[in-house]
């Protein structure tokens, strides 16, 4: 029986090994290898490129604006939904999780329909010389779509574990309800917020489905790094794709690490 169940678990072990390597190592290999094959310099001529350079750095800057957004309203949110008591607060609680379940394009469809030039409210917005889609504020608010759930599920269960009665002695000792708040409720999520964030980051980094139908992807205004890859492969410049995806997943990498030093850390305490 032993024998059987070690035969058993080496099998599962193998194969959930075997299906990380397939679906997730070879194809960032071979996205790193194609973007490094021309040699350093190759792929540093391609990352700098104005077009492409323009393109990353504004998917950075709009990518931050979104995640500062993010941070701040779905920090909020998480406050409500796991301290008060309302009518609605189940619903709200899953429709949380809406951006997980939609493609994004649908997304994309959404703000299109509802922001864009034919629709009552963008129509009304056109007259005082606002306008929404087709410009960089669209994009950021594709990536708050996009990526709003992150913030609020990591925060939620910080507040759900803590313990009441550190409150209640706060108070007992004479802290007012703001002292409270950043002595003792927020170190507790600090690093769901921080952690959140930069998933949000990482995230709205990628997106693609929802950005390309609101941005226009003008060139030098409204162009961001997904669409620029897509462009270079429609164009058959896979090595020039590739770079730019290079630059993105290192990123993400770097995030995405610092995210688990700050799990590791925080389950170590």
């Amino acid at each position: 029986m032993v024998v059987k169940n070690s035969w058993l678990k080496r099998s599962v072990q193998s194969t959930v090994l075997v299906y990380f390597l397939l679906l997730i190592v070879v194809p960032i290999v071979g996205v790193y290898v194609q973007g490094l094959s021309g040699g350093w310099a190759k792929f540093v001529e391609s990352i700098t490129q104005p077009i492409a350079w323009d393109a990353v750095y504004r998917t950075i800057k709009l990518a931050l604006i979104a995640t500062v957004i993010n941070t701040a309203v779905g920090t909020l949110i998480a406050w409500v939904l796991v301290r008060y008591k309302f009518p609605g607060r189940r619903l709200l609680n899953s429709l949380v999780d809406l951006p997980f379940a939609l493609p994004t394009a649908v997304g994309g469809l959404m703000i299109l329909l509802l922001l864009g030039p034919q629709s009552w409210l963008g129509s009304f917005l056109k007259g005082y010389d606002i306008e929404i889609v087709y410009q960089p504020t669209a994009i950021v608010i594709a990536m708050i779509f996009v990526t709003f759930p992150f913030v609020i599920r990591t925060i939620q269960p910080l507040l759900e574990e803590l313990d009441p009665t550190e409150e209640e002695a706060s108070f007992t000792l004479g802290a007012s309800r703001s002292g409270t708040f950043w002595r003792v409720i927020f170190p507790a999520m600090r690093s769901g917020v921080v952690g959140g964030a930069m998933l949000a980051f990482s995230r709205a980094l990628a997106e693609f489905g929802a950005v390309v139908l609101v941005a226009g992807n003008i060139p030098g205004k409204t162009l961001t790094a997904s669409v620029q890859i897509y462009g270079n492969v429609e164009s058959a410049n896979s090595t020039g794709a590739a770079a730019v995806s290079v630059l993105l997943l290192t990123l993400s990498f770097v995030v995405l690490w610092s995210v688990n030093l700050l799990t590791a850390g925080r389950d170590a305490r």
